[in-house]
């Protein structure tokens, strides 16, 4: 330690001027300059250690300068800055895997370390192998990798071959990553598989001229042989394109036709394996007109009309047909029926004294026909004398005894609540209506009112006390009988405020 300022000033009294400022710079110093301290005993008596140095300088009064000048030239340096820590490395990776292997190559797949010091950060990853049995570990990558995902290649098949991962900062190198077990260098087999879409699973149906693309992905170790065939037989490679890459295999054609329509069949095989997915391909178009159509027969206001299938369907199923009406006077054509599946029609309403003309239009998925078959002949409806004879009106006898169709419903209600009692009668003539409490007629009572509107009865009692439950009739009589439904009506007291019950 430094010494202390009160030794400083009593060597000083004791030295000339010149050496008073030397002195103190030699006691100043760290406790490098205490070995000449240790001959002056006597003087601990009186004082610490640190102010026996000056005491023994005294002696040799020149000396004592040429002592003091080294450590007083070295004081501005002593002070120094703390040595900067040493930066640390980071901690392994993590969940070293094999992710593919082939005959040459394996790769592997890691994740960064959990711990990456913020002064030295991580600067890549060193990736080691050996065969196993040895300890000749080496590194497959001249320049430290960044990416978590390494390919080691140029290995020979059959070798089994020990994989660490080491990351690398100014700290040095980390823990290393290793796989548990030795990894074969071999290519992993799988047999082949076609994964075809879900629309492929049924016909696909396509028009004359568009353009078909379709991707269908497989699978398979080593890479699959992709073969295609049509109806059994090779592919014209002038109408259809095959696009094969790793993972998918793509049939183009430009511009279809309906040659093109058949069942496309895509094998996959990988060695005495394969695989095998056929795709019908259907190419169609507008169809032609029908084959003929005639009038069968004209009757009143009505004509019979039938017609054949066309010929040519478009390469796929007649949705229907469109039938079309033309006066003879304007020549205007509207359409009387559309998707109609039949091969023959009623044409009704028609004018009297109109001459008509029929055509007759097929229709498909794409469209109805760009023709049409048009009737020869024409359907003239001709004016007639129509007699008519109105059969006799029979008047249907409704009368009914009176019958509820709704009963009375048992009630209760509050006092001071009004409430109401519902029914509901039928019957002709209108029944009367009459209400009754414990068995007397309700008369002309403001308290009570009585309603019957469309056979539903209501009787309404208007904030009733308890002195208004009892036994409610409501009856109901014509001329062919009389019916009665009763009910019991239960007045409760209010129940008692919180007031009141602490009174």
């Amino acid at each position: 330690m430094p010494a202390k300022p009160p030794p400083i000033k009593k060597a000083a009294k004791k030295e000339p001027a010149p050496k008073k400022e030397e002195a103190p710079a030699a006691v100043a110093t760290p406790v490098e300059p205490a070995p000449p301290a240790e001959p002056a005993p006597p003087a601990a008596a009186e004082a610490p250690p640190a102010e026996a140095a000056p005491a023994v300088v005294e002696a040799p009064a020149e000396a004592a300068p040429a002592k003091s000048e080294a450590p007083a030239e070295a004081a501005p340096k002593e002070p120094k800055e703390p040595a900067a820590p040493a930066k640390e490395p980071t901690s392994e990776p993590l969940e070293l895997t094999v992710e593919d292997k082939t005959d040459t190559t394996v790769t592997i797949t890691w994740r960064p370390p959990t711990t990456i010091p913020a002064d030295s950060g991580l600067d890549g990853y060193n990736v080691e192998v050996t065969k196993e049995g040895t300890q000749d570990w080496k590194a497959v990558n001249e320049i430290l990798t960044v990416s978590c995902r390494y390919v080691i290649k140029n290995q020979t098949t059959g070798d089994r071959l020990l994989i660490r991962v080491v990351a690398v900062n100014a700290g040095g190198r980390s823990a290393p990553a290793t796989i548990s077990d030795a990894v074969l260098v071999k290519e992993v087999g799988a047999r082949p598989k076609i994964r075809l879409p879900r629309f492929l699973r049924q016909r696909y149906v396509k028009n004359v001229g568009e353009k078909i693309n379709l991707t269908i992905p497989y699978s398979g170790k080593p890479k699959p042989v992709v073969s295609w065939l049509k109806d059994g037989e090779p592919l014209d490679t002038k109408r259809v394109n095959i696009r094969t890459s790793d993972r998918d295999s793509i049939l183009f054609i430009r511009q279809a036709e309906r040659a093109d329509s058949g069942t496309y069949e895509m094998c996959v095989k990988v060695e005495d394996f394969e695989d095998k997915a056929a795709i019908i391909l259907q190419i169609c178009e507008k169809p032609g007109p029908p084959a003929s159509i005639k009038i069968v027969d004209v009757w009143g206001f009505n004509v019979a009309l039938e017609w054949t299938p066309p010929k040519d369907s478009g390469n796929t199923t007649i949705t229907g047909y469109t039938v079309q009406k033309a006066d003879k006077k304007t020549g205007d054509w509207f359409t009387i029926l559309e998707h109609y599946n039949r091969l023959n029609a009623t044409i009704s309403d028609l004018i009297m004294g109109n001459t008509y003309t029929f055509r007759v239009f097929t229709e498909n998925k794409c469209g109805l026909s760009e023709e049409c078959a048009v009737t020869k002949d024409t359907a003239t409806i001709k004016k007639e004398v129509i007699e008519y004879k109105p059969t006799p009106f029979v008047e249907r006898d409704f009368s009914e005894p009176p019958k509820f169709t709704t009963q009375l419903n048992n009630r209760s209600t509050t006092v001071g609540y009004s409430t109401k009692l519902l029914c509901s009668v039928r019957g002709f003539p209108k029944p009367k209506i009459m209400w009754m409490k414990n068995k007397m007629i309700l008369g002309d009572n403001p308290k009570y009112r009585m309603i019957s509107t469309g056979g539903i009865c209501t009787l309404e009692i208007r904030k009733p006390c308890q002195y208004d439950g009892g036994e409610y009739v409501c009856r109901a009589e014509n001329e062919l009988g009389k019916v009665d439904t009763l009910c019991k009506l239960e007045i409760k007291k209010p129940a008692p405020v919180d007031g009141d019950k602490d009174e």
